[in-house]
């Protein structure tokens, strides 16, 4: 089974812990997506290669049918709840919403045990990060998406239309997008944080966390050390561990999180956090002194993808919420909530007239000097991403 090396290291790593890493986690919507962001996001796709020898199904027909209870899984605080109950009270049914994906890794040891057995994981939607969405494709663990329930996929914008590993978007559409950057309580640092420099300042000791998962944590110290992690080498990425593990020895590091450091972080448990860009504007309304920068140096960007797993139960259903979600209208009432950057077209020229604040937010849509230092995932080898991840789950359960 390909990655097998791997899924043994992701369940040592956590078996009996509360490791994780919320992936996420890659942005630019609006004029900023559809502008300047285009080389970034096409880029941002998972490992290539490595596939097992059965074809997965791309021309499937999926019948309408009453919607029924059906099951969403999504990351925390990633969508406006009241979009559930007016999808429920259009079409009927009932989705149970799960805020069940707090690491990628971590959702996999959830539901790899039936998705390596052929069977449902009792989920009809899934939202996973590109690198995790690539290596469902590649393993067949996905089902086919009917575009003909799903007619607003032309609404999706132009430049997340492919990426290299679902070109005809065969197998997944775009949740959101967004950035990793530095969130922080300038009362607690006692000045502002600019560098990724900052995570690693001894007047922070015990009070800094960071992303469990390499490409997010692994590749922004890369940045910081002037390092474009876009064509990273194996080598530049396990010198940038060795360094996370040097902070972690040295007693620097609190913990490693996956979206679970927004408690800490609102609660002053935690003074400096490995962020993403989303999450601040929410996390303020807890803690008005909570900020979010993007580092002087460059940041990370990721995309989220809604796909349906292999033996999905109820496919019209999720092809149903993937149509209703890309209704500008209602992605523009999902973007003003989760304050990161929707894949739909149309999004900021409704939020300009019914929200200007949102629209003018540099977080959703971000400046272009902003766009200019955004950084996407390389796409590495399966052999060198195993190495990456066993070398970091060294440092994380250490």
């Amino acid at each position: 089974m390909p990655f097998e090396d791997l899924d043994r290291v992701v369940e040592r790593m956590l078996d009996g812990n509360e490791h994780s890493r919320r992936h996420f986690v890659r942005l630019l919507a609006g004029a900023g997506l559809t502008l300047s962001s285009a080389g970034f996001l096409a880029a941002c796709g998972g490992v290539e290669g490595e596939s097992s020898d059965k074809k997965a199904e791309t021309d499937v027909k999926h019948a309408k049918t009453d919607i029924g209870q059906w099951t969403f899984s999504n990351w925390p605080l990633y969508i406006d709840k009241s979009v559930l109950k007016e999808f429920n009270r259009k079409f009927g049914g009932k989705v149970r919403y799960l805020e069940d994906i707090n690491d990628n890794n971590e959702f996999l040891g959830k539901v790899r045990q039936q998705l390596t057995t052929d069977k449902p994981i009792d989920r009809d939607i899934v939202v996973l990060t590109d690198y995790m969405a690539s290596r469902w494709v590649r393993n067949n663990w996905v089902t086919a998406i009917d575009y003909a329930n799903v007619p607003n996929r032309t609404n999706l914008v132009e430049n997340l239309a492919s990426v290299p590993w679902d070109k005809e978007r065969a197998f997944s559409l775009p949740w959101q997008s967004g950035a990793i950057g530095i969130g922080y309580d300038p009362t607690k640092t006692g000045r502002e944080l600019t560098s990724v420099a900052d995570f690693f300042d001894p007047k922070f000791k015990g009070r800094v966390s960071f992303l469990s998962e390499p490409y997010d944590s692994a590749l922004t110290v890369m940045l910081g050390e002037g390092q474009d992690p876009t064509n990273a080498s194996l080598d530049q990425i396990m010198a940038a561990i060795d360094k996370i593990e040097e902070a972690q020895k040295a007693g620097q590091i609190r913990r490693f999180t996956g979206n679970d450091y927004t408690t800490d972080l609102a609660k002053g448990n935690l003074w400096v956090a490995m962020a993403y860009s989303g999450d601040l504007v929410q996390l303020q309304a807890d803690n008005p002194n909570l900020k979010f920068v993007y580092p002087e140096e460059g940041a990370m960007l990721f995309t989220d993808n809604m796909m349906m797993p292999a033996k999905v139960q109820n496919p019209y259903a999720a092809e149903t919420m993937m149509n209703y979600v890309y209704d500008p209208p209602v992605a523009a009432k999902i973007a003003a909530y989760v304050n990161y950057l929707s894949p739909v077209k149309g999004v900021k020229e409704i939020l300009v007239k019914s929200d200007p604040k949102i629209a003018n937010n540099p977080l959703i849509f971000p400046s272009e000097e902003v766009v200019g230092r955004l950084a996407s995932y390389p796409a590495l080898s399966p052999e060198d991403e195993r190495a990456m991840q066993d070398r970091m789950a060294q440092v994380v359960g250490g």
